[in-house]
């Protein structure tokens, strides 16, 4: 079983723990992330045979400071599974103003119309943060949200990024104002799943659990670093699996036998 669901009392417990960002030790192992790369070319026979795509729309959002260059591995791979995949329109991930936001809604209506199909995202780091908003804003048009490492809490001492972060966009950055961006731990009104990594080096695994949500939630942990995310092979079985389920018929990931190994099962207590 890789997905963990908290109760309500776990997940209170966690609030009251103190964000820390991550230990300087898997900071410093976030290199790791090279032979992750390695590791998904080689397996990469083996990552065609997933779990077939529909066709639809999948969205791809990059990290902090990143641009679709990063993702671009993963974008082949779901255009392998048959999906029609897509990079953001927006550059490098740095401010997240009302530019951005109105680039993200544009870009999203016009997958959602152009294809008549609703538009699955996903988003690593930053850009889950920012996936998981644009889901909030208009979960019509959007299918499921998959968020790689991404700080889903309103306290930002669970990453070490904060500073970088507040230098480029302040502290409250443009597109909170007038109430947006609030309750980040607060799940979409769509199926959401969020991929964490205990060995994270940039956010603190806490800050990605997804709390308890009346709308189909899952946390799902792989063995993986932050950098690593986007080109992990256990997140791309995840992934594959997230995208493959009929839409209006989501249901908890559960790995086959063969699977198991790639995902813990040690809980978020």
């Amino acid at each position: 079983m890789a997905t963990i669901a908290m109760t309500h009392d776990e997940y209170e417990l966690e609030s009251e723990l103190s964000a820390t960002p991550p230990s300087p030790l898997w900071t410093l192992l976030e290199g790791r992330a090279f032979f992750e790369l390695g590791a998904f070319y080689l397996s990469r026979p083996f990552l065609s045979q997933l779990p077939s795509g529909d066709g639809h729309s999948v969205m791809v959002l990059p990290g902090f400071m990143a641009s679709n260059s990063s993702t671009v591995p993963m974008r082949r791979l779901l255009s392998d599974l048959g999906y029609a995949s897509h990079g953001w329109n927006s550059g490098r991930n740095v401010r997240v103003d009302t530019e951005l936001l109105h680039r993200l809604e544009s870009q999203l209506a016009k997958l959602n119309d152009e294809s008549g199909r609703k538009v699955s995202l996903i988003g690593w780091s930053l850009g889950g943060v920012l996936a998981r908003e644009l889901a909030k804003l208009h979960p019509d048009r959007v299918r499921l949200v998959i968020s790689l490492g991404s700080p889903i809490s309103d306290d930002r001492g669970h990453t070490n990024a904060a500073k970088l972060f507040e230098f480029f966009n302040g502290e409250e950055p443009e597109a909170m104002r007038g109430g947006r961006f609030e309750g980040l731990n607060i799940a979409p009104p769509v199926p959401t799943t969020s991929i964490l990594t205990k060995t994270d080096g940039v956010v603190h695994w806490r800050g990605s659990v997804q709390q308890p949500s009346e709308t189909p939630s899952e946390n799902i942990e792989v063995y993986a670093s932050h950098c690593g995310l986007g080109v992990n092979p256990s997140v791309m079985v995840a992934i594959a699996d997230r995208l493959a389920q009929a839409e209006g018929e989501w249901a908890p990931f559960e790995p086959s036998m063969a699977q198991q190994w790639m995902f813990p099962t040690t809980g978020f207590s």
